[in-house]
Order: structure tokens, then sequence, then C-alpha cells
């Protein structure tokens, strides 16, 4: 599947976007986890001390924010979804 990382993410990351090779069925924590073991840099920015997702950490799978989906983070990919990543926004 293919993850795109935005703003700070890409830089902390060091990369625009990526193809995460990994079995379909998944679920978006699942594939969050080994995100996070590709890219160390990002454990902080993403994850608390339980390992929960950040509140402002904004995930769309094809588009449509995580928590919108009827199983949030349990919600299973296919290994031709898309994963964006995108931090808090604050401006005006």
């Amino acid at each position: 599947m293919r993850v795109n990382l935005y703003a700070t993410f890409r830089e902390h990351a060091g990369v625009k976007h990526f193809i995460l090779d990994q079995p379909s069925g998944i679920s978006v924590g699942e594939a969050i986890r080994r995100i996070v073991e590709c890219y160390p840099v990002l454990h902080d920015h993403w994850l608390n001390d339980r390992g929960e997702l950040h509140a402002h950490v904004h995930v769309f799978v094809n588009g449509s924010e995580v928590f919108t989906l009827p199983n949030a983070l349990e919600t299973r990919l296919q290994a031709e979804d898309t994963l964006d990543f995108f931090p808090p926004v604050a401006g005006g």
C-alpha cells in the first residue's frame, strides 16, 4: 500500500511517500505500528506513551478520515489502498 506523509511528518521521516509491503487484511493500527518500525523518528510524533495514536495525527484511508470509518483504526487494508498522514495545522 502507498503511504503519503505531509508537512512536518515528511520532514521528520525524510520521505514524501513509500510503499508499505504488507499483506492485505492488516488493520490501520497495525500499519501505523509497522510504519513507526520503519521510521522510528515518527514514533513520538504519532504515538503516546501507551502506544496510542495522538489525537492531533490525521490519518486518511483512500481519502476518508480514519475515525469517520465504521471500524476506525481496526479498518482492514488492501494492498491497493493509500494511507495519508497529516500533522496538525495551525494558522489563520
